[in-house]
């Protein structure tokens, strides 16, 4: 279905987009592009990787949060600067305000990771944790604005912040010129619109995807409203992305320039996050896999040459540790099952040199004793192991199972 609308006044057009880029020479870096042949495999085309998660700050918030604050006038400078976020919108204006010489001060949730809130102390904010969700802290910088008259830098909701983020698309059009697809990931819509407007007006025949999460996908409502809607109960582990309403400024672009958006469940997201580390050496951030996610879900429907934006990196090490654990799972690379075996000595060795044939690791082992359905003289091992996907595991489960086990999950 197509929810376009005509924008007889666009916010943003090209020129501002060229106007920040020149802004942000010698501030923000052209990142690489890099190509992904596992990807370029399953989608039969080309797959490159636009990765922002190598830009400054460790993402592409730099570019908007700058192109805003340069554009401030003297007396608003004074006055210093205040942004709400969880983590990348935080670093990117409180790097962005002290390479203007502009005080800045960044309210961040009380449960923001800590290399976070660390990396913007580091970079000159002064950081003040309040709320437990970004809409808390968003109310309590706006209120901070009010009482002080420091300028309120919007995360994605301003057209200086869409032209700034726009940049990222003309250089995908110098790096790539002969792309043909481009996948961006979507939260309030800033950097999708901002690369539509930049890529659109030179390469209009250029398809535009964007990706949501599943369980914070506001934009699939909204478009089909008409306008912005909120929707409640985000749950994703992309924080980058989880925003409950589209930006005003933004929609209207995404509404008019975007051609697809599309959604990636949690396990799609994980299973990105795992290919991108093992495959392309990237570290990136669950919101900054989601077009990845995208490919990985349905490639043959991607015309190729394919451009997947990589739009951050910045992710908390306890929290890469438990995605990677659940990509693992999700790609089959995990196996847990339980084995009922007689209690009697050397009974688990005979069933561990079973799993050594098949060539599993055992990574966990525990007993099961006191299950009432157990017989007296019977024990249950329940076992978590390490595969090689899911035939590996298919083939595991048989091995036990024609070796005389009884194997369930």
């Amino acid at each position: 279905m197509n929810f376009r609308t005509p924008h007889p006044f666009p916010p943003v057009i090209l020129d501002d987009v060229r106007g920040a880029q020149k802004m942000l020479s010698g501030v923000a870096r052209m990142t690489a592009m890099e190509g992904s042949r596992h990807l370029s495999e399953l989608v039969g085309a080309p797959v490159h990787f636009k990765c922002e998660n190598l830009q400054r700050t460790g993402s592409f918030k730099l570019r908007g949060a700058y192109v805003r604050i340069a554009g401030l006038s003297p007396v608003e400078r004074a006055a210093g600067v205040v942004a709400a976020s969880a983590g990348n919108h935080a670093q990117g204006v409180a790097l962005a305000s002290a390479l203007l010489g502009v005080r800045a001060t960044v309210f961040m949730p009380v449960g923001a990771p800590l290399p976070k809130v660390a990396a913007t102390r580091e970079y000159g904010a002064e950081v003040r944790l309040h709320g437990q969700v970004v809409d808390e802290t968003l109310a309590a910088a706006e209120e901070y604005a009010q009482e002080t008259g420091a300028v309120f830098i919007h995360p994605f909701d301003h057209p200086d912040i869409i032209a700034g983020q726009g940049t990222v698309g003309l250089e995908i059009l110098e790096q790539c010129p002969e792309v043909r697809t481009i996948v961006v990931g979507i939260g309030g819509g800033g950097l999708a619109a901002g690369v539509a407007v930049a890529v659109k007006a030179v390469r209009p025949d250029v398809r535009i995807v964007g990706v949501q999460a599943a369980g914070a996908a506001c934009y699939p409502p909204s478009l089909a409203a008409g306008h912005p809607v909120v929707i409640d109960g985000l749950q994703t582990m992309a924080d980058g992305i989880k925003v409950g309403r589209p930006g005003d400024v933004p929609f209207g672009l995404v509404q008019e320039l975007v051609d697809e958006v599309r959604t990636v469940s949690e396990a799609e997201l994980s299973s990105a996050l795992l290919l991108c580390l093992e495959r392309a050496k990237l570290v990136v951030e669950p919101a900054g896999a989601s077009p990845v996610a995208a490919l990985l879900s349905d490639p043959r429907s991607f015309r190729g040459p394919v451009v997947a934006l990589l739009s951050g990196g910045n992710v908390d090490p306890l929290l890469m540790q438990r995605i990677l654990t659940h990509g693992m799972a999700s790609a089959g690379r995990y196996l847990s099952l339980r084995v009922r075996l007689t209690d009697r000595p050397g009974a688990l060795a005979t069933l561990l040199a079973s799993l050594s044939v098949a060539d599993a690791n055992v990574l966990d082992i525990g007993h099961v004793r006191t299950d009432p359905r157990l017989g007296l003289t019977e024990v249950e091992v329940e076992l978590h192991l390490e595969t090689k996907g899911p035939v590996h595991c298919e083939e595991v489960t048989t091995a036990l199972r024609h070796a005389g086990y009884e194997v369930t999950a």
